[in-house]
C-alpha cells in the first residue's frame, strides 16, 4: 500500500498540539489536560499539563474491564533455566495489585523512589507496574551491576526501597545479587528503609533481619489479608521512572520519564510505527535495564493490549543460534525488535541461516533493529534469510522511542540500507555545522532537533535541570543536541554514522568511523567490526579496524586484514589513511550490545579509563590490550 507517512508527518508539522491531542484520545485519563503543551513549564515545556492519570491502569485494568482478562499479557520464556510461564491480563493485574500492596506495607508511597535490581524474570515487570500503580517512581538498575555503581544510583535517587532477586543466570554461571546489593548499601550515604528479595532456586540469598523481606512470603501475607493496591492518581507530568545513563563526569545522569506524554507516544507507535494490532504478540529481545526494555517489553505492548515476550536468554548459546526462531515460532510473534549486534552474533554462528529452516516462521512479519548502527551487510543478510522487511530505526535513552524510523503501520517507505529512514512525527531533524548552521544535503554534521521534543521524551534529568540544559540544550540554542553525527540525503532520509566523539580528524579531514565500518563489514569473512580513531603524531588521528571473523573461516587472519585494508582504500580512498586492521576474538560491549569504542580508544592511546559499568565481560578489554601490544600499538 502507498505510505501515508508524508500526510501524517505534515499533519503533525502543521498542528503539533492538535496531532498529540488526537493521539491522547487513546489513553484513559482521570482528568484531561488543561493545556496540551505548556511552553512555560520545565526546561523546555511540559506535555499534557494539568492532566491526571495512572499508567498501570492503562496497561492492565482497562483491558481486563474491556474483555481482555483471559488474553495473554506477558509470556516469560527462559531458555537459560528451561522455565516458561504465561500471565493473562487478569493474572498479571492480580500479581501487580498484590505486590503494590506489599510495597505500600513497607511504607512506599506516591513520589517515593524504588530501585529495581532484577534479572530478566516476570517479577521485574510486575515490580515496575506495581510502582506505577501506587505512584512510586521506579529506577531499574541492571541486575549484577557493580556495587559502587548501584550505590551512586541509590544515593542520587534517595531510594526508599530496593527490589531484587537472589541471583541472575548467565550461560554457564550464576551471579548472586544479594552480596552486591549489601555492599552497595554499605557504600551508599543514603540507606533504603527496606529490601524485597525474590528467592530463585539457583541461589538462596541470606537476609538481614529488619531490613530484608522475602517476596513470596510478603505476597502470601498480603493475599491472606485481602490486600490489593488501588491505582493512585498522579499528574501527567509526574515522573513514572528514572533511568540512569553513564555520565562522562562519572556521576550518572538520571533520565526522567513522565506518565502522560510517555503513554500517548508509546501507544501511538505500536500501530503506526510497528504495525502491530491489539491481541498480537510483540517481542522486544532486550533487557528491562535498558530503555528498550522499559518502552517495548513492559509499557507499550501492554498499553495497546498486545502480548509481550520477556526473554531470559541470549541470541546464541542458549542453546544455539536458533533460539530466536524457536521463540518466534512457538509464541506466534509477529514482530521482533532487537539490536543489530544480536543478528551479527547469529550470522557469525549460522552464516548460511541453516537453523532458520528448522522453524515455521509464517506468523512473523517484521524485524526491527536499533541500539547500534545497523550496517547494510547485516541488514541484507537478515532480509535474505527471513524474507520479511528489516527495519532499522534510531532512538536514544533520552527520547524513549524512535526519532527516525520506517513506519510500517503507515505503509513502508522504500528501504535505504544504512539509513533508519525518516523523522517520526514530533521530531524535526537538522544537520548542523559547528556554528549551528544547516549543512548542505549529503554533508556530515551534528544531528540536532528543534525544541520542544515530543511527548515521551525526557522532560529533564532527575533533580538537575541545569545539567540537562548544559548536556543537551546549550550547544545549539533552541535545539536538542543528539551528540550523533551524520547526514541527510535529498529525500530527507537521515544517516546516523557515529557519535560525534567518533568523527575522527585525519590530517584535517573529518571522517566517519561508521562509513569505514560499513565497508569493513561488507567483507564476506567479517562477522562484526569496530573502527576507532587512535592518536597519531603526524596526522592527529588514524583509523584502526578491529575485526571478528565468521565461524568457519579457517584461513590466516592476516590475509583478511590485508583484504580489508585494500577494500577501505578502494571504497573511501587514501584520505582515510586506513592501514591498521586487527583480527580479534571478541569486541567489548555493553550488556545491550553497544560496542565500547571509547574505551578501546583509551586503551590504544594509553590513556587511563574507568571500567564501563555496563560492560558485558571485562576480560575482553584484556584481550584487546594484548592484541594492540602484540602489534606495537599500545604500550
Amino acid at each position: 500500500m502507498a505510505s501515508r507517512y508524508h500526510e501524517v508527518y505534515n499533519s503533525w508539522k502543521n498542528d503539533p498540539e492538535g496531532f498529540w491531542a488526537e493521539a491522547a484520545k487513546a489513553i484513559d485519563w482521570v482528568k484531561p489536560a488543561d493545556k496540551i503543551f505548556d511552553p512555560d513549564a520545565g526546561v523546555y515545556g511540559h506535555w499534557f499539563a494539568g492532566a491526571e492519570c495512572n499508567t498501570c491502569y492503562n496497561c492492565l485494568d482497562r483491558h481486563v474491564e474491556d474483555g481482555r482478562a483471559d488474553q495473554a499479557a506477558l509470556i516469560y520464556d527462559s531458555p537459560i533455566t528451561g522455565n516458561k510461564k504465561t500471565y493473562t491480563y487478569a493474572e498479571l493485574l492480580d500479581e501487580v495489585q498484590t505486590f503494590g500492596a506489599v510495597l505500600q506495607d513497607l511504607g512506599v508511597g506516591k513520589g517515593d523512589r524504588v530501585i529495581l535490581y532484577m534479572p530478566m524474570i516476570a517479577q521485574a515487570a510486575i515490580a515496575m507496574l506495581a510502582c506505577a500503580r501506587i505512584g512510586a517512581i521506579h529506577s531499574v538498575v541492571f541486575g549484577g551491576f557493580a556495587a559502587n555503581e548501584l550505590a551512586t544510583r541509590i544515593d542520587d535517587s534517595e531510594a526508599k526501597a530496593v527490589v531484587t532477586a537472589s541471583c541472575g543466570i548467565e550461560p554457564g554461571r550464576v551471579v548472586e545479587y544479594k552480596p552486591l546489593l549489601d555492599e552497595a548499601i554499605e557504600l551508599s550515604n543514603y540507606k533504603p528503609a527496606a529490601c524485597v528479595v525474590y528467592q530463585r532456586e539457583q541461589a538462596k540469598a541470606s537476609m538481614i533481619e529488619g531490613r530484608d523481606h522475602d517476596w513470596a512470603a510478603c505476597a502470601e501475607a498480603a493475599r491472606a489479608a485481602g490486600k490489593q493496591a488501588d491505582c493512585v492518581t498522579v499528574a501527567a507530568t509526574d515522573p513514572l521512572y528514572i533511568l540512569y545513563t553513564s555520565g562522562t563526569t562519572g556521576q550518572p545522569k538520571g533520565v526522567v520519564r513522565d506518565n502522560g506524554g510517555h503513554m500517548v507516544a508509546l501507544h501511538w507507535t505500536m500501530k503506526n510505527l510497528y504495525g502491530v494490532d491489539p491481541g498480537e504478540v510483540f517481542w522486544a529481545a532486550s533487557d528491562v535495564g535498558w530503555v528498550v526494555g522499559h518502552s517495548y517489553i513492559v509499557y507499550a505492548p501492554l498499553l495497546t493490549g498486545n502480548t509481550s515476550i520477556l526473554f531470559e536468554g541470549k541470541p546464541v548459546g542458549t542453546p544455539d543460534a536458533g533460539v530466536f526462531w524457536r521463540v518466534i515460532s512457538e509464541h506466534n510473534v509477529v514482530a521482533l525488535f532487537t539490536a543489530p549486534t544480536a543478528f551479527r552474533a547469529i550470522k557469525k554462528e549460522d552464516p548460511n541461516g541453516d537453523l532458520i529452516r528448522n522453524y515455521d516462521l509464517s506468523c512473523f512479519r517484521t524485524l526491527f533493529l536499533a541500539g547500534e548502527r545497523a550496517d547494510p551487510d547485516t541488514l541484507e543478510w537478515a532480509e535474505a534469510q527471513l524474507k520479511v522487511p528489516v527495519i532499522d530505526h534510531w532512538w536514544q535513552t533520552e527520547t524513549g522511542w524512535a526519532i527516525a524510523a520506517n513506519p510500517v503501520g503507515l505503509g513502508v517507505l522504500p528501504v535505504k540500507h544504512g539509513s533508519p529512514t525518516v523523522a517520526m512525527p514530533g521530531y524535526g531533524l537538522e544537520v548542523l555545522d559547528e556554528s549551528g548552521k544547516e549543512v548542505p544535503r549529503g554533508e556530515t554534521g551534528s544531528i540536532a532537533m528543534p525544541l520542544p521534543l515530543p511527548p515521551g521524551c525526557f522532560p529533564t534529568l532527575w533533580q538537575n535541570d541545569e545539567r540537562c540544559r548544559e548536556s543537551y540544550l546549550t550547544e545549539y540554542e533552541g535545539y536538542y543536541n543528539t551528540a550523533d553525527a551524520g547526514f541527510m540525503d535529498e529525500d530527507g532520509y537521515i544517516y546516523v554514522m557515529a557519535r560525534t566523539d567518533d568523527i575522527i580528524n585525519v590530517a584535517g579531514h573529518r571522517l566517519s568511523t561508521g562509513g569505514m565500518e560499513e565497508v569493513v563489514a561488507a567483507h564476506p569473512d567479517v562477522a562484526e567490526c569496530a573502527v576507532i580513531g587512535i592518536a597519531d603524531k603526524l596526522k592527529g588521528q588514524i583509523p584502526a579496524g578491529f575485526l571478528v571473523l565468521n565461524a568457519g573461516v579457517n584461513r590466516d587472519p592476516s590475509e583478511v586484514e590485508g583484504e580489508v585494508i585494500k577494500l577501505v582504500r578502494e571504497k573511501i580512498g587514501p584520505v582515510a589513511a586506513f592501514k591498521i586492521a586487527l583480527a580479534v576474538q571478541r569486541l567489548p560491549k555493553t550488556r545491550s550490545g553497544k560496542i565500547l569504542r571509547g574505551t578501546m580508544r583509551c586503551i590504544a592511546d594509553g590513556q587511563e579509563y574507568k571500567m564501563p559499568a555496563t560492560i558485558d565481560d571485562p576480560a575482553i578489554l584484556g584481550e584487546i590490550t594484548d592484541v594492540l601490544k602484540q602489534r606495537g600499538i599500545a604500550s
